[in-house]
Parts: C-alpha cells; structure tokens; sequence
C-alpha cells in the first residue's frame, strides 16, 4: 500500500510523519491484509520546497522525518528549553494541524535537533566517547555521499539560501582548501562545525532508518521507496558533479494534448557521454544506496533514461538520442546497470520497478521485459485497441497493478471523475451491481484489483481508509499539495470499530485472492 511518509500521523509526533512510526504503520495496514509500505521520496529538501521530488541531495534523507523524542541527546527538558513557551504553543499547533505545515515543522525540529547536536559535541565529541567514535565510524563509512552533501549544505546555509552560482569562485568551483572542510572537518565554530551538524543529523536520521527497517521487517513487511529521474541545478549532486549534468539546456515533455508547446521542468540534463566514462557510477550508487534503504524502489520517468526531451532557451525541443536504435541502447545500458547495482530480492525478483505511465514508445516496455523489470499498471488507464477496459486478471505477472498513484485522485473519489463508459466497463468487471453503498463500491474495485494478474498490487491509504484526499495534483502550485495527513492518528485509527471492519474486509479479500498467504 502507498502512504507518503510526511502523510503519517501518530499521538505525539511533530506535525508529520516520522521515521520511528513506519513499524506502526506496517503493522496497522497489515489488519488490511497489506504487506508492502510504500513511500514517496524522503530526501533533504531544501528550504521552502514541500515536493519530494525537489530534493537537493539524492542521498541525504531529510532530517524533518526525524522522531525528536528518540534521539539519545535529547530528553523532555532540554527539548522544553530549546522550544521555550512559544515553541511547545507551536508544537501543539502542528500536532493539530489537519496536513502538515512544513515551515512551522522544520522550524522546530531545527531548534530541538541543534540542541541535540550541541549536547553531542559538548558531550560526546569533545570527550572522545564511545558515541563520539561511533559517529566518526559513520563518517567515513558514508563518505562517498555524505561529505559533498554536508559540505554544500553548510556552504549553502552560510550564504543565506542562496545558491551555489552565487557563491564565491572556491566555494563555488570547489577549491581543494574548501573541499578540505569536509574532509576532516574540525568543530571550530564556523564552517566545520556547520558541517558536522548535517553529518551529525544524517547519522541520527540514518540509525532511525535502520530500527525502522528492521521493525516493518518483523512485521512481515516490504519497504518500497522511491527513486526521482535526475535533481535539481541546486543540488549537492550537481554542484559536485556539474560535468555529468547539462545545464545549458532544460528537460521537459514534448507536446501532447494538455501542452501544446510541451512543458518545461527546469532541470538540468544528463550528459551520457561522461556519465558513461565511469561505468554510470553515479546512478548505480544511487540504486545500491536504494537498496540499503528499502527492499524495493520505484523508478520515476523511466521513458527518461531512453531518451529526454531538452530545450535550449525559445528553440524547438527534440529528444537526445535522436534514434530509436539509441534510445534502447541507452535505456537498456542504464537500467541494466541500476538493476545490477540495486540487486535483487531474496525471491529473486527485481528490487526496482518502472513507472512508465503517460506516452511510452513500444520498444521501452519491450526491453523492460527483456530486464525482467516490472511496470506500472493504473486500471482506469488501461484500454485495449478499441478503447475498453482491460481485464486486470489477465495483466501480465510482470507488472504492478493500482488504481491510482500520488498524482492521481484515489479511486474512492476518482469513480464519480471517470466517464459513465468507463464506470459502466469497470464495474461490470468489479461485478458491481446497482444500488450499492460506496463501502460495497470500493470493496469490489479492490476485490478486482487483488484478482489482477500482476505480481504486485498496490492500494492508496485513502482507499483503504475510504477517504477522497488527494496527495498532489500536477501543474498546478498549491498548499494542498504534498501536505496530506492521516485524518487521526494510527492509535485512534486502530481503535475505531469501522476501520477495524473495513480492514478486516480488505483483509479477506487479499486472503481470497492468493495475495496474502496466513
């Protein structure tokens, strides 16, 4: 089942979703006969992005999503201390809040977590404990990412926000002598200590995110996560390795019916021809980085890696590479070398899986059957040569069948959107008869959904809760957008005698279908 991280909501947390509650959260839609988690990109994000897709490290994961209460520095009282009266009055705002208030979170959680640090440095650092060794053991075992993360994040909150073109020529072309801050950063009160705060907070993030494995694995769960396209120009990536991205020219999307002068994504490009001196190193360490963090992971845009779009100011866009002949080399070449990097699962299946949703040329799915990498199968989009409804029981094995995804409405509402036709195909299908409840309604679509022959189907926490909330619309800019919570915590959810009889629904529907063994 699909629920964005920052969506979860327990009794105590701080206004979003965090690390600690993934166990819980296994376990609750468990009751619902689920056992995969999925989630949505959990990457640093820089100041004022809400999108998980915005992130400015593919590496890093966002300290926002770490449970305060837990970290080992910190306790009630130096908490207290460090909101003061008027930040514990925030913290009961944001608990409250009906979807996440980004801003507000991140403000608080920055106040706690740099307490938290300034007891380790005093306590632990300075000291040269066993934690303190622990810590520099983490160092050097993330080096590879972690420095260039932690040093661009210290450089960029040095000059406000601002981003690295702005920067002066060392920082910004990275001389050795800045590089050298990361290297062996030193707690001087500048620069160095900047940089041991972010490491500090991604090995606190980090230690969280492995009790958290662990915890969903013990409760008979998958964690599913989330691989973007390409980051950001603004990105400790890109600033780190600006020669393997093209920022002279603008990904985007040809042309189709929604735009018409094709849209514009404002992000840089990958240069192929570098990216593949070094055997593609950057993109197979972001799948084997993957593979450490979750059991299985989505791959955004794959159409992205055969071929992208690009423009150059006011010109034309066209694709690069310009043939088919090598867009399936490319395509083929890349993916080969994520899924090896990634590795596979203890069944032997891919640990990535495609979304090749939208206009995908024959030959994309052809190689990726040819991969053994599964796609995407969204039933409402599903039609054969004559516009009809697929079957879903006769989707290949190769797939993962939804009915919706964080970019569409859930099914629960999204029904009353479909055309009369397409209600009238489906529900025939769902063998839906008339005069029935919306609880009825969307017990059938599951049903069809779980009867689907695809080896992995996956459910929106609004589906199964029986909520219509969306978690992002496309194009547009909003509040609403990617701020989503639970309506009420996992606790009350738990307790509450409709959701245990709706789950116990779904429970024997999963059953029923082969998808849940007991």
């Amino acid at each position: 089942m699909t629920v964005p991280l920052f969506s979860l909501r327990t009794q105590g947390d701080w206004g979003i979703g965090q690390i600690t509650a993934m166990p819980a959260s296994a376990r609750f839609f468990r009751d619902a006969g689920q056992t995969l988690l999925q989630i949505l990109p959990a990457h640093e994000l820089a100041g004022g992005e809400t999108s998980p897709y915005g992130a400015c490290s593919a590496f890093a994961l966002d300290p926002i999503y770490i449970d305060v209460d837990a970290v080992p520095d910190l306790d009630a009282e130096a908490i207290a201390a460090a909101l003061g009266d008027v930040g514990r009055a925030q913290l009961e705002d944001v608990r409250r809040a009906a979807s996440v208030r980004y801003a507000d979170v991140r403000a608080l959680k920055h106040r706690a977590l740099r307490s938290a640090f300034d007891r380790f440095r005093e306590r632990e650092l300075a000291a040269g404990t066993e934690r303190a060794s622990a810590f520099r053991a983490f160092v050097a075992a993330e080096q590879a990412w972690l420095r260039d993360a932690a040093l661009y994040c210290a450089l960029r909150s040095s000059h406000d926000g601002w981003g690295w073109r702005t920067w002066p020529a060392p920082e910004r072309d990275r001389a050795p002598e800045v590089l050298a801050i990361a290297h062996d950063p030193v707690d001087d009160g500048g620069l160095g200590t900047r940089v041991l705060h972010f490491m500090y907070l991604q090995w606190i993030a980090l230690g969280q995110w492995a009790d958290a494995r662990a915890g969903i694995a013990e409760a008979g769960c998958e964690l599913m996560g989330d691989l973007p396209f390409i980051v950001g120009e603004e990105s400790a990536d890109v600033w780190a390795h600006r020669e393997a991205f093209r920022t002279d020219i603008e990904l985007g999307a040809p042309p189709d019916a929604f735009s018409p002068d094709g849209q514009r994504w404002g992000l840089p490009v990958y240069d192929w021809d570098v990216m593949d001196r070094d055997g593609l190193a950057w993109l197979c360490a972001r799948a084997s980085h993957a593979a450490r963090l979750y059991d299985r992971s989505r791959i955004d845009h794959v159409v992205g890696f055969f071929r992208q779009w690009v423009r150059k100011g006011d010109a034309p866009g066209s694709f690069v590479p310009e043939t088919e002949a090598e867009q399936r080399a490319r395509g083929r070449k890349v993916l080969a070398a994520m899924m090896q990097a990634a590795g596979r699962t203890p069944s032997g299946e891919s640990r990535l899986i495609a979304e090749d949703l939208g206009v995908i040329p024959p030959f994309v799915r052809e190689t990726m059957r040819e991969l053994g990498l599964p796609g995407y199968k969204v039933l409402p989009w599903e039609k054969d040569d004559d516009s009809r409804s697929r079957d879903p029981r006769a989707f290949a094995p190769l797939s993962v069948a939804t009915w919706s995804t964080h970019d569409t409405a859930p099914i629960t509402s999204w029904w009353d959107e479909l055309e009369p036709w397409e209600r009238e195909q489906l529900g025939k299908l769902a063998g839906l008869g008339d005069g029935v409840t919306g609880r009825e309604r969307d017990l059938a679509l599951l049903g069809l959904l779980f009867a689907a022959g695809s080896s992995l189907t996956l459910v929106l926490a609004q589906e199964l809760l029986g909520d219509g909330a969306r978690i992002n619309t496309p194009g547009t800019v909003s509040d609403v957008n990617w701020t989503w919570r639970l309506p009420r915590s996992l606790e009350e959810l738990a307790s509450d005698a409709d959701v245990r009889s709706r789950f116990g629904a779904v429970r024997e529907l999963a059953t029923r279908s082969g998808r849940l063994r007991v």
